[in-house]
């Protein structure tokens, strides 16, 4: 998932001719799952219409301070459009518009909103290759950096005025990538590298047949997405489920059995800062598998079974600087049960919930408790799945934090 999904982004317009690319730009925010609302400087409309901007936004689009409605007057109010606003960008960003940024001239909407404005702010320039290196520029693009203003570079190639050189504004997809790493930046889990595991393993008895421990995949899947939005690279190795997932920008590898898992997790666990086995692993699989299908009518006295690998205590013999975090489910001493654990398989931390009169497993809430290698408990409340993963998250860069000053 983008760190810009979601977010309500104001698109400024202003008029140059690389405004042509600017239906493209919000057809991918869109994409990115974005709010998207454009405010125009006049001068843009000659270059793109407010009809196609609303059109892909799915948004009216202001380019005056009061629109007439049924022969009345409207103010579009530039205050309300700016609080509104997650992240401003504005692109194209002329000469003109830049100068006038830098100067606080306020002579149109779009510059009102700016001056108004207390999100972060992106400016995509865009002009000729002498214009954008003239001194008077550059001291005005060094104003608005000063002024906490991010303004991006510039793309180098094809003018409009035929040469060839530094001055074109970047394209649609470029502006998005820097914007996403300049946010990445800010957020908590920044360069953290986390590795989950979610879902049930299936251990076969024959081609039709396994068997297994219930799990929807819905815990480590919301704590992927957890992860993303707080800026961490995400790896998800996911077993068997029919969950419908948004799996954007999270590297998923998918597996049936215990063993494949284990040979999974054993591939990036080197590279991870954090791991979190969320996943339900099967604690038995069949002593031999049968080649074909087993016939009803022949009968089936008894299974052998033999132990999987047992996952998590394997890697709390080999970590070094992973932060390791388990899941304990239980019926019964749930906080005693989960405490023996985190110590016998050499954890950082244990995420527990207990079966009782409300059963967490194909459920969308959740309610934990999380105990870290102090035997601290903090508990939390029940909530949905995907509440509780950023609870979890929070707690774990805390405890990762506390770690690392130790």
């Amino acid at each position: 998932m983008s760190v810009l999904a979601q977010k309500n982004i104001l698109l400024g317009v202003t008029g140059g001719i690389a405004a042509y690319k600017i239906p493209l730009l919000i057809r991918q925010l869109v994409k990115l799952n974005c709010n998207v609302k454009v405010v125009m400087t006049p001068s843009s409309k000659e270059f793109v219409t407010p009809l196609t901007l609303s059109t892909v936004s799915k948004n009216d689009v202001h380019s005056e301070f009061s629109t007439e409605k049924n022969g009345n007057p409207t103010w579009n109010n530039h205050v309300e459009l700016s609080e509104w606003a997650d992240i401003f960008i504005i692109a194209p960003a002329t000469s003109n518009s830049i100068s006038s940024m830098a100067n606080a001239k306020c002579d149109n909407i779009l510059l009102a909103c700016y001056l108004s404005c207390t999100c972060p702010v992106f400016i995509a320039p865009a002009m000729d290759l002498e214009m954008y290196r003239n001194s008077l520029n550059q001291e005005n693009i060094k104003k608005l950096k000063n002024n906490r203003t991010n303004v991006l570079p510039v793309g180098m190639g094809s003018l409009a005025s035929g040469l060839e050189g530094k001055g074109r504004m970047l394209e649609p997809e470029e502006i998005i990538e820097h914007i996403e790493i300049k946010l990445k930046e800010t957020l908590p889990l920044s360069n953290f590298n986390f590795l989950i595991t979610a879902g049930p393993t299936h251990e076969k008895i024959d081609p039709v047949r396994f068997i297994g421990n219930s799990s929807s995949g819905k815990m480590g899947y919301y704590l992927a997405k957890a992860a993303i939005s707080l800026g961490a690279n995400v790896k998800l190795i996911m077993g068997p489920t029919n969950l419908s997932m948004d799996l954007l920008n999270i590297d998923i590898f998918r597996v049936q059995d215990s063993e494949q898992m284990f040979k999974e997790i054993m591939t990036h666990f080197k590279s991870s800062d954090v791991v979190i086995c969320s996943a339900a692993v099967s604690d038995f699989k069949p002593a031999k598998f049968k080649n074909s299908k087993i016939k009803k009518d022949k009968g089936l006295d008894s299974i052998k079974l033999k132990p999987t690998t047992d996952i998590i205590k394997e890697l709390g013999k080999i970590k070094k600087e992973q932060y390791l975090v388990g899941f304990a489910l239980e019926t019964d001493n749930h906080i005693e049960n989960a405490k023996a654990k985190l110590e016998l398989k050499n954890l950082d931390a244990i995420i527990v919930n207990k079966i009782g009169d409300f059963n967490p497993v194909s459920s969308d809430l959740n309610q934990i408790d999380f105990i870290n290698s102090d035997l601290e408990i903090t508990q939390f409340k029940m909530k949905h799945k995907k509440d509780v993963s950023l609870d979890i998250m929070e707690i774990i860069y805390k405890n990762v934090k506390k770690n690392k000053n130790k």
